[in-house]
């Protein structure tokens, strides 16, 4: 006896599957999320997100034009800026899939529920967009590396907060991921106390249960894919990932779109008949790439803001268990404007100059 088949909506289904996929993510889910359907079509694959722009501030001399003033019987004239929003392109770098096979066999007896083949394939779909966060992450040219941390784990994660204050990097949504030996580390130091976190929580979502507890502003979260040696302390707004499902062919008789919270998603089933075969295909477009930054910093001589003529990638530094620290140079203009230099570097004792023996 053949087991029953529930009629269901594939937009149901696939409402399901955006849920699930949701649930499955890791790394994606740090970053920010750009659901794109709206442009589709866009020249080069290539979408803009708008990043707010930079402006300084001018002081205008008090009392200008009388008596008391620097230069009396002359007003100040107030000085205009030109305003201007930057754009980060993100370009579609792919289309993450999975495609399964039922026979007619298999569709009557082993797997009666769609939804029950769904859950694997959103997983792959899952891992592929994992893969592709990983990359982006760990690929970045971090400005600093803070090395040597296993000889003084507290001290370097508070370093990585006041580097990351420095570059003036948002302080909500602060992430450390953390490699497996990293974590090892981490959960031993009794100073941070972070073992006490672990298996607290029963929440199905991966993330949640990737999190090891949140410490100095940051969130710590352990990731299997990523160099086991190294940890990556970053804020939220430092990498986006953009999503976007394709359409449905027309041909299709059965396929649904959906998209949730920046994720999008497709389904498509149909049935070869010349192999009696139903095919299931889950796929989305996806897209990631890292947010660069116009600095903004104080010339004290001047008494002026300044802003600087490059952008940098200033959200994410790197953490390594050994290995030498790694700054910028001191007459790097990301040093200048920031303070942040090889003139002064982490070490397993607290920051020293770079000629010194710890750091060699």
């Amino acid at each position: 006896m053949t087991a029953e088949h529930q009629v269901v909506k594939p937009e149901k289904l696939i409402a399901t599957a955006i849920g699930m996929l949701e649930q499955e993510l890791v790394i994606p889910n740090l970053f920010i999320k750009e659901g794109v359907d709206k442009f589709k079509g866009a020249k080069g694959d290539t979408i803009n997100v708008v990043v707010e722009g930079v402006l300084p501030f001018h002081d205008y001399e008090w009392r200008s034009g009388s008596a008391g003033s620097s230069t009396p019987g002359t007003r100040q004239r107030v000085v205009f800026d030109e305003y201007s929003e930057r754009t980060i392109p993100v370009k579609f770098g792919g289309n993450v899939y999975n495609g399964v096979k039922l026979t007619d066999e298999q569709n009557d007896f082993d797997i009666p529920q769609w939804g029950k083949l769904l859950r694997p394939q959103v997983k792959a779909v899952a891992r592929g967009l994992a893969r592709r966060a990983v990359k982006t992450l760990v690929d970045q040219p971090y400005a600093v590396t803070i090395g040597n941390a296993e000889g003084a784990m507290r001290k370097a994660i508070i370093e990585a907060r006041r580097v990351l204050n420095k570059f003036n990097v948002p302080e909500g949504d602060r992430y450390m991921v953390v490699g497996s030996d990293f974590e090892t580390v981490l959960l031993s130091d009794p100073d941070l106390n972070l073992a006490s976190n672990v298996g607290d929580s029963q929440a199905e979502s991966a993330l949640v249960n990737a999190t090891l507890g949140n410490r100095y502003g940051f969130r710590f979260i352990v990731d299997q894919t990523i160099p086991a040696d190294a940890a990556y302390a970053f804020a939220k707004s430092g990498f986006i990932f953009a999503s976007a499902a394709p359409s449905v062919p027309q041909s299709v008789p059965y396929g649904a779109t959906t998209s949730f919270e920046g994720l999008a998603l497709r389904w498509l089933r149909d049935y070869d008949s010349e192999v009696f075969q139903d095919r299931s295909i889950v796929n989305c477009y996806q897209g990631f790439r890292s947010v660069e930054d116009v600095l903004v910093g104080w010339d004290p001589e001047a008494e002026k803001e300044v802003i600087s003529t490059d952008e940098h990638f200033v959200r994410g530094i790197r953490l390594t268990l050994d290995g030498k620290s790694d700054y910028p140079e001191a007459v790097s203009e990301l040093a200048t404007i920031t303070g942040v230099s090889d003139a002064k570097v982490f070490t397993p004792t607290g920051p020293a100059a770079e000629s010194d023996p710890a750091n060699a």
